[in-house]
């Protein structure tokens, strides 16, 4: 008997576009033979509906007009258990912070990826740099600034920044992904919009000390006993990885292996395997570091529980290159989720 996977997609982050093209790569790969899938969108304005039309409709964002294919109420397959696993390719808030997560605990359905505690502390970025800090993981230097104290006194702020960090510096809403709202100041003009950017997705922001460094990512996979993959290193078409540059600009260029020595590739997935256990991480995420072009000192710079599944994306890359097809990558996520779920 088939088991039966819902497939998430959509939701109302900032990151509902990216979602839906994760999940269309997903489905386009999920095994067939072996499930029966039940593809549950959610707007962005948070009504839930089973689509049974084209994949290449949710990709584009059309679905939501395909009325003959849509049905709603589609959160109504899993309030009913109609369905054995919840795979959310639900990147950003109401997806990859724990609210899913703890939806499906409280239904007890295995969902693929870190549980609620995990995923919430995750997106947080301030607060996985609190938790990190306690166990001596190398983070860059950083202050914190929140809406409320900004809109007292600006100028306070702006000097108290100052004299923490010095330029260039990066601004980052604490709760988002894809690079959303994140900005890199190289004055206090430049400063000052980033911040007025970064506060239009969150009340906290994260402001680092900007390092002169290449991008390197980590796949891990696992439960009780992680595995990374090998490490791959973003080129960026632009000055940093922003969004645009992630998913728009073909200029960015992904290397697997990352260009580094075979000892420096072990000491990076070594901390990231660290840093996933500490964090309680299951199932999947991606963990993301800064090398210091000159140092070649590591820095941790995020993790993501939810990681890009798109056919650019690195998770699903980095797997690949590490002998792991796309399609067992999703076959041993779902068996995770449910080894998760039985302790």
């Amino acid at each position: 008997m088939k088991k039966k996977i819902a497939v998430l997609f959509g939701g109302q982050s900032t990151e509902h576009e990216v979602s839906r093209v994760s999940a269309a790569s997903v489905l386009k790969n999920i095994n067939q033979s072996k499930y029966d899938i039940y593809p549950i969108g959610i707007t962005k304005d948070g009504k839930w509906f089973e689509y049974t039309g084209s994949i290449d409709k949710i990709e584009n964002g059309e679905w939501e007009q395909d009325e003959y294919y849509k049905t709603p109420d589609g959160h109504k397959f899993l309030f009913n258990k109609e369905v054995d696993v919840v795979f959310p390719v639900l990147h950003g808030l109401y997806g990859e912070d724990g609210t899913i997560q703890g939806m499906c605990k409280l239904l007890n359905l295995p969902c693929v990826g870190p549980g609620v505690m995990s995923s919430a502390v995750c997106m947080d970025k301030i607060y996985t740099k609190y938790l990190l800090e306690k166990f001596g993981i190398k983070q860059a230097e950083y202050i914190i600034v929140n809406a409320y104290e900004y809109k007292q006194d600006k100028e306070e702020i702006i000097n108290k920044v100052e004299n923490a960090l010095p330029y260039p510096m990066f601004i980052k809403p604490s709760n988002s992904g894809s690079s959303v709202g994140i900005t890199k100041a190289h004055n206090k003009e430049e400063l000052k919009i980033g911040l007025s950017e970064a506060l239009k997705y969150d009340r906290k922001v994260l402001i680092e000390r900007g390092i002169n460094a290449r991008e390197v990512e980590v796949a891990v996979l696992g439960n009780d006993y992680p595995k990374a993959a090998v490490p791959g290193e973003i080129v960026p078409a632009k000055e940093f990885y922003d969004y645009e540059a992630k998913y728009q600009n073909e200029a960015s260029k992904l290397l697997i292996p990352a260009a580094l020595s075979n000892e420096k590739l072990e000491q990076i997935k070594e901390t990231a395997i660290k840093v996933y256990k500490i964090l309680d991480c299951a199932g999947m995420a991606r963990v993301d570091f800064l090398v210091d072009k000159d140092s070649e000192e590591v820095y941790l710079n995020e993790v993501n529980t939810i990681p890009g599944f798109t056919k650019i994306s690195m998770y699903p890359k980095m797997w690949q290159a590490s002998g792991k097809a796309y399609s067992d990558l999703i076959d041993e996520l779902i068996e995770l989720a449910e080894e998760r779920n039985n302790k």
